[in-house]
């Protein structure tokens, strides 16, 4: 039977809370214990951007392509990414694929404006347009384009369940994240890749053992711990100058990594204690996503004093008006407050 899921975050305005936001929660380590399960955990999430770090950049390092194309550190923390199409992540994108051979017309993720406002007036001030390059999963395609170079398969059509890229892509997603995706089911991206669903346990796990490596062979250990590395050290080319992702990163100082995913997914990597963490808000809200994913690694130890309060400084939790009045909060229940974590016995 199914657990209910409780409310994690509520939004208030005024004196009264005008949205509650129910989600699950899960803590795994690389073996796959559970440490810690809130709501319910088995249901079944398409793990969206989240899984991006497994999805491109871990079968690009494991297999010898970002080797073979000189994948810079940036480059595979832009394969993780859903980047604010600046011009670091498009320049980065352009030039890559200039390696590879190819031209931004190869990218099947389609064009969108930039996410950053910045970035978007000054591309249409240029009178410039969006190509698929200012896609906020460029970076990800761009590490499929380079598996598709380095095993001499044709990219055309790279975005298809059966193509040899993608059905390297699924292996290694079910052996990370100990799950059966043979029959699981799918759905398509907003960039076209397939997205395949999976307890939300098996993210976690997949996450611990991107944390924890060692229990695979040495050329998969390595390249989770380069990936791990590049996405600490590059993260503003994870996400934008101005996202919360960024500026959690900023706050892990090295010590965890964390990747949002659409529809109130967010997952992180501790490799200190070898955990990973998977969270998923009912109503798809990023806002109550970004509120969780913040606590629940405070409340492991993972998000230390001083990162906790670089994260208070920038005001995440306070809601304004388009005038910059505040409004609002966003505020942990007492089922996110006191979830009663301690950081495990290694």
């Amino acid at each position: 039977m199914a657990h209910e899921t409780p409310i994690l975050v509520e939004t208030t305005r005024g004196g009264m809370v005008e949205s509650r936001h129910r989600g699950s929660i899960v803590v795994v380590d690389s073996r796959g214990t559970v440490k810690l399960a809130v709501g319910d955990v088995e249901r079944p999430v398409y793990p969206r951007s989240a899984i991006k770090p497994i999805q491109s950049a871990l079968v690009m390092a494991e297999s010898g392509a970002a080797h073979a194309f000189d994948v810079s550190d940036e480059e595979l923390a832009l394969a993780c990414a859903s980047h604010d199409g600046e011009p670091v992540h498009v320049v980065a994108v352009r030039e890559w694929l200039l390696r590879l051979g190819l031209d931004v017309d190869d990218l099947e993720c389609g064009p969108h404006d930039p996410g950053d406002s910045d970035a978007f007036y000054d591309l249409y001030r240029a009178q410039g347009a969006a190509g698929p390059e200012h896609n906020n999963c460029s970076g990800k395609h761009a590490g499929f384009l380079t598996i598709c170079r380095h095993r001499n398969v044709a990219p055309k059509g790279y975005l298809a369940i059966d193509h040899p890229a993608q059905a390297e892509v699924c292996r290694t997603m079910a052996e990370m994240c100990g799950v059966d995706l043979a029959r699981a089911e799918t759905g398509i991206d907003g960039c076209g890749v397939p997205t395949i669903a999976m307890p939300l346990h098996a993210l976690a796990l997949g996450m611990a053992r991107l944390a924890e490596p060692e229990g695979f062979c040495d050329a998969r250990a390595d390249a989770c711990r380069t990936i791990v590395k590049a996405m600490a050290d590059h993260p503003v080319m994870v996400a934008g100058t101005k996202r919360f992702g960024t500026a959690l990163l900023h706050a892990g100082r090295g010590r965890f990594v964390s990747k949002t995913g659409a529809e109130g997914i967010y997952c992180a990597a501790w490799p200190e204690q070898g955990l990973g963490v998977a969270i998923k808000i009912d109503d798809g809200a990023s806002r109550a996503a970004e509120v969780t994913i913040a606590h629940v690694l405070r409340q492991l130890g993972a998000l230390d004093d001083q990162g906790w309060q670089t994260m208070k400084r920038l005001g995440q939790s306070t809601l304004r008006n388009w005038a910059g009045t505040e409004v609002g909060t966003l505020r942990p229940t007492e089922a996110l407050s006191e979830l009663g974590l301690t950081v495990p016995g290694r």
